[in-house]
């Protein structure tokens, strides 16, 4: 028998797509939260924009599902609280009024997309499916590509970016970085960055790895969580941020 089922979507480190679902209908966010663990992805839900604000800080979700009729302030506060933290997190609204005015306030003030109650949940998982793929993500990723955290690097292209951000290498430090990428969550020695990167032997040579380990440091990790780390008498590893 086929399988017609759409591809399962995932971030770009292969870890579940996170998903904040907001609703003061507890009946709606368990069938919500159903739907979205069905595609694999990991679901919080807040019924109240205070929760709702709280929880987007401790999660990062990916995408946000938001009722604009809150008990304590609407959608619209609840995405500008948000978003100052997290500026281009996707948003679809839920709204039980079919209005034009409505509809238009929502989009106006910055919301992606939205779905009118009742709405049936395949259609509000397709609409989530698009605007994740259009956000960025999760999108399909060709083998040459390297993804490791917000951290991707293309060995065809040899472009290399975090979080959507360019980031410019020397020869060098583009192989150091894809050598750590090819391996995360390794403790790599000195000894082998020197045989894999360099191609010598070790041997009093230490420092060449120690200093590019710094340019990448600087050029990758400054002003965001640290990926690259230390493990004194080991060696190094890079990890994704969260």
């Amino acid at each position: 028998m086929t399988d017609n089922s759409p591809t399962r979507l995932t971030r770009a480190d292969g870890s579940p797509i996170r998903v904040l679902a907001v609703d003061d209908e507890a009946s709606l966010t368990e069938l919500l939260s159903m739907a979205m663990r069905y595609e694999g992805w990991k679901v919080t839900t807040a019924d109240s924009g205070i929760k709702a604000v709280r929880a987007a800080k401790e999660v990062k979700p990916d995408a946000i599902v938001l009722d604009m009729m809150l008990p304590d302030f609407d959608g619209l506060e609840v995405m500008r609280r948000i978003r100052m933290d997290q500026p281009e997190v996707p948003v679809i609204f839920l709204t039980a009024k079919d209005s034009v005015t409505d509809r238009i306030a929502g989009l106006t003030a910055g919301g992606d997309d939205y779905v009118t109650k009742p709405f049936s949940l395949e259609e509000l998982i397709a609409r989530l499916r698009g605007l994740l793929r259009r956000s960025g993500a999760t999108e399909p990723r060709s083998d040459s590509t390297l993804v490791v955290g917000d951290l991707t690097l293309d060995e065809d292209s040899h472009e290399v970016a975090r979080a959507g951000e360019e980031i410019n290498l020397t020869a060098t430090e583009f192989e150091l970085l894809r050598y750590l990428m090819r391996n995360p969550r390794r403790v790599l020695s000195k000894a082998q960055i020197l045989d894999r990167v360099w191609n010598y032997d070790f041997g009093g040579q230490a420092n060449v790895v120690e200093l590019y380990i710094s340019y990448l440091r600087k050029k990758v990790d400054r002003g965001r969580q640290p990926m690259i780390h230390t493990m004194r008498g080991a060696g190094y590893v890079l990890r994704p941020a969260n």
